[in-house]
């Protein structure tokens, strides 16, 4: 009997990828509400459970109360002000908690099973890992901010971001691989094209400077658009820093950057959408258009809404988006079939 399962391995894969695409947005959340500092210690097995009686919270705001972020900004904050965002940072770790179990324990599964194809479990082992390295990533992230600074480091928001939609990206792209294989026995895993891997090159570094971006709440910057304070190109916020300097830590030069570098990232989705419809995918290719088209008009609604919490959350929402239609554009213009021998 035929112990292999791609077809239901993918359909988990796909299931896991929607908890990851869940877990963006209620990062966005926690990002935008000042929640990301509320819980300052890493217990990954505790710290599942949250206080559960008013002593147990009293602790936790007191643990709060002592890093530069209370007091230099939120002094005077209430309890329930403190519950509000210790909830979304507890949500947004809780998420991370329950995407390892579910792809621990199938995997585990499959494995027993025996029905995992080969050459993919030590692509799903990869990610497993991917993602515990991320909950590190994560804690590295919060670290920054709790002795000497209010916020994070914006590098290190990046680094957990990017992680984040590259996990997301490899579970849609292997799920991928194991449809076309439960398809056809004779499908081969996609390889990356020249044109796949600049398109995923463009695309990151949009992805990198709109984390520079919201990691120094750059969006703030200016108002308007396509001016910003009533020029094209802001100048930098602080003078005297090198240009290398601005380019990652002005907020300014990054909100610039940011806002044209879409326009890069529209040209090359467009020759990969124009080259899925000639493949026959027409879906894909509305699919790309669909999403990078509404994120255009969510990005610039950010920023004359003076960065809206909701439309700011949709904004990073239709981003990862992005990223999975982008990753299924390049997938298939990356497929191949090969005779069984």
């Amino acid at each position: 009997m035929n112990r292999l399962r791609p077809n239901a391995i993918a359909n988990w894969l796909l299931a896991v990828a929607l908890l990851v695409f869940a877990m963006v947005v209620v990062g966005g959340i926690t990002r935008l509400t000042e929640s990301g500092l509320s819980i300052t210690e890493w217990k990954p097995v505790s710290g599942a459970i949250p206080p559960l009686n008013e002593a147990a919270w009293l602790d936790a705001f007191a643990k709060y109360r002592q890093i530069p972020e209370y007091q230099l900004i939120n002094k005077g904050m209430t309890l329930a002000q403190f519950k509000f965002i210790y909830f979304w940072e507890f949500m947004h770790r809780l998420l991370g908690r329950l995407i390892g179990v579910a792809f621990g324990l199938p995997l585990a599964w499959f494995a027993l099973r025996r029905a995992i194809p080969t050459g993919y479990g030590w692509r799903l082992s990869a990610l497993l890992a991917l993602g515990g390295l991320q909950g590190a990533i994560g804690w590295w992230m919060v670290a920054s901010g709790l002795t000497l600074r209010t916020d994070v480091s914006h590098y290190r928001l990046a680094t957990h971001l990017l992680t984040a939609l590259f996990i997301l990206g490899g579970l849609i792209w292997t799920a991928l691989d194991l449809k076309a294989l439960a398809m056809d026995p004779r499908s081969r895993p996609a390889r990356i094209t020249g044109l796949g891997a600049a398109v995923l090159v463009v695309l990151a570094i949009q992805l990198l400077f709109g984390a520079y971006t919201a990691g120094l709440n750059a969006g703030l910057v200016s108002n308007q658009w396509p001016l910003m304070n009533g020029q094209f190109f802001p100048g930098a916020t602080q003078t005297g820093r090198s240009f290398f300097d601005a380019t990652f830590n002005d907020p300014a030069i990054i909100h610039f950057i940011h806002r044209w570098w879409a326009w890069v990232v529209v040209v090359v989705l467009v020759v990969l959408a124009r080259r899925v419809k000639a493949s026959g995918e027409r879906r894909v290719s509305v699919a790309i258009h669909s999403t990078f088209g509404t994120q255009i008009i969510l990005g610039i609604a950010t920023v004359m809404t003076n960065v809206s919490l909701t439309i700011a959350v949709l904004h990073q929402a239709v981003g990862a988006l992005v990223v999975a239609a982008t990753v299924w554009g390049v997938h298939i213009i990356g497929h191949r079939k090969e005779s069984l021998s």
